[in-house]
């Protein structure tokens, strides 16, 4: 009898992609890799967040994959899924780790719907210790120390421009070194989901207009909801 996989990851008819099975270290990586929280009274899952598009969600999830399989749980990740290495034009045989773990983060800082997560997401960047600003003036005097060696006028030259670089970014994480609890501070709810807006705009919206086709004038046209990409499928 085949041994089950330890996590599931699937494209569900609607759309969703969902992470299901696995221990704490698992749900660690899957978070890593990009997947939120989604729970119910009796249970809980993970999922990609929504409209980032489906190529995009079939890099992460193969990505998830990867991250999952190279410590050593079994994994079952549906054949449409599955793709190579994450990739940009930039970046065509997905050697680009590291910027694609920023890109991560950026897509689920956009997806945040409460200043606690944004707050939780900006402190990967921002913590003194371990952030990523810190981490990257370390590499930038690293850089400098390399340049030097070479005992060369180029190479004392590189060397002074990557010091300002970490220069530059410590004083920048210093700057900062208050904003994630400043963006903590700013209340429970971020800015909503473009489904949030366009419900709260029907919603708030007279009978007439939802049900007929009005005709457009200068103040109508002001109430209109903001512009928003509407995914091809139903989520």
């Amino acid at each position: 009898m085949p041994t089950p996989p330890d996590v599931v990851i699937t494209r569900h008819p609607t759309g969703n992609v969902t992470a299901e099975g696995g221990d704490e270290l698992a749900t660690t990586l899957l978070k890593r890799a990009g997947f939120v929280i989604e729970t119910t009274p009796r249970s809980f899952w993970y999922r990609l967040p929504w409209d980032m598009g489906e190529a995009r969600e079939n890099q992460m999830a193969s990505h998830a994959a990867r991250m999952l399989t190279t410590v050593g749980y079994r994994v079952d990740i549906g054949p449409d899924l599955h793709v190579g290495p994450l990739t940009t034009p930039s970046g065509p045989q997905g050697k680009h780790v590291h910027g694609h773990q920023i890109l991560r983060l950026t897509d689920e800082l956009n997806g945040a719907e409460a200043y606690e997560t944004a707050a939780d997401l900006a402190e990967h960047v921002l913590d003194p210790h371990d952030g990523v600003l810190v981490r990257l003036s370390e590499f930038f005097e690293a850089a400098a120390e390399q340049a030097k060696a070479s005992e060369t006028d180029a190479g004392w030259d590189l060397s002074y421009d990557f010091a300002e670089a970490a220069a530059t970014l410590t004083a920048l994480g210093e700057d900062l070194h208050a904003a994630a609890d400043q963006l903590r501070a700013l209340g429970p709810l971020a800015q909503p989901s473009w489904q949030a807006r366009v419900a709260n705009y029907y919603a708030a919206s007279p009978a007439t207009q939802r049900t007929g086709t009005p005709s457009v004038t200068p103040e109508g046209s002001a109430a209109a909801p903001p512009p928003a990409s509407r995914p091809n499928r139903t989520r």
